[in-house]
């Protein structure tokens, strides 16, 4: 732990009504959420949703237009710079040198976080041994696959043994494997101590996390563990149609009376309904009778993008009935 910091609030962070505007767009809208102590903490949404402008505002990088927030105590207008100090941060861009070894890249970050050299070769040691690396100490950057170069960023962030690590979208553009490995990382980072926020827009990634903050157009619309989301946010059932043609069934499903919402995932079609067995029984013949073949219709348990989608087709509803719309009627099944 960072000097000074043992003895601060349990929070890692907290904020409240954080706003941050460009000119006439509002791109963090209210925000308030806190992060525990040792927690891996995500946030969860689509690209251009708010999170990376958070996460800067939250770094000390960008100064918030509204609101109030501390980082372990610090505040975010007045001490901004003690914050840099005291967290790693790993940039949705990949920032190191690709002309640079994995070793000399360790090095030079090492320098710019003010580690004498005996901790320096020390850290450095530590980050390649973590991230699997040493064997790969003398290979330029430019060498390494999009996986190792994650891992390298992460050694980096992690080389002044920050008590809180802000991670902006580390796995995108990285293959599922290497997304898992990295993964193992964090929960090792975890064990030990380190607070860990991290934004993704990979539903599957959200999972990993000990709670969850879902935000769309700049708003938090749920908060709470993968578990709470599922079972608070998605009180109907959800079906799961593997059938074909897919984009002709979807426009059935969606004018049936019985169906609530229905979007294509992967290769099949989640509908979500209120009552599973009379939807079945019911939306089967209608698909077959528009010449849709159905091999498989069945329950499934809700996933996190099931509720997420449920949750931003509800704000749009919502945000068209205080517009003045009408919303668009269903036909009969």
């Amino acid at each position: 732990m960072a000097p000074g910091l043992d003895n601060g609030p349990r929070e890692a962070v907290a904020v409240e009504g954080l706003v941050k505007r460009f000119g006439a767009f509002t791109a963090v809208d209210h925000v308030s959420f806190s992060v525990t102590r040792g927690e891996v903490f995500g946030f969860l949404g689509p690209n251009g949703a708010g999170k990376s402008t958070t996460i800067r505002m939250l770094c000390g990088l960008l100064l918030p237009t509204e609101g109030r927030g501390t980082v372990y105590g610090l505040d975010l207008y007045t001490e901004s710079e003690r914050i840099k100090q005291h967290l790693g941060y790993m940039s949705q861009r990949f920032s190191l040198y690709e002309e640079l070894t994995v070793r000399e890249n360790l090095s030079f970050y090492g320098g710019l976080y003010g580690l004498d050299e005996r901790v320096k070769r020390e850290r450095s040691r530590w980050a390649m041994e973590m991230a699997d690396l040493s064997e790969r100490a003398d290979e330029t950057v430019r060498s390494l696959s999009g996986g190792w170069k994650q891992r390298l960023a992460l050694g980096c962030a992690l080389l002044h043994e920050p008590p809180l690590l802000f991670l902006d979208e580390p796995t995108a553009g990285v293959d599922p494997i290497s997304r898992r490995r990295f993964w193992d990382l964090i929960y090792d980072l975890a064990g030990r101590g380190v607070t860990v926020f991290v934004t993704t827009h990979y539903m599957d990634e959200a999972e990993y996390c000990d709670r969850l903050a879902l935000i769309d157009r700049g708003r938090i619309i749920a908060l709470g563990t993968p578990t709470e989301l599922k079972t608070r946010h998605m009180t109907r059932r959800v079906l799961e149609v593997e059938c074909e043609p897919l984009i002709p069934a979807m426009e059935r499903l969606a004018g049936s009376t019985v169906v609530e919402e229905a979007a294509i995932f992967g290769n099949t079609l989640h509908v979500v309904v209120r009552d599973a067995d009379e939807a079945a029984a019911r939306l089967r013949p209608l698909l077959e009778r528009h010449g849709v073949t159905v091999r498989r219709l069945e329950p499934i348990t809700p996933s996190l993008e099931d509720v997420f989608v449920s949750l931003i087709q509800a704000q749009g509803v919502r945000q068209t009935g205080a517009a003045g719309g009408t919303g668009a009627g269903r036909g009969g099944s």
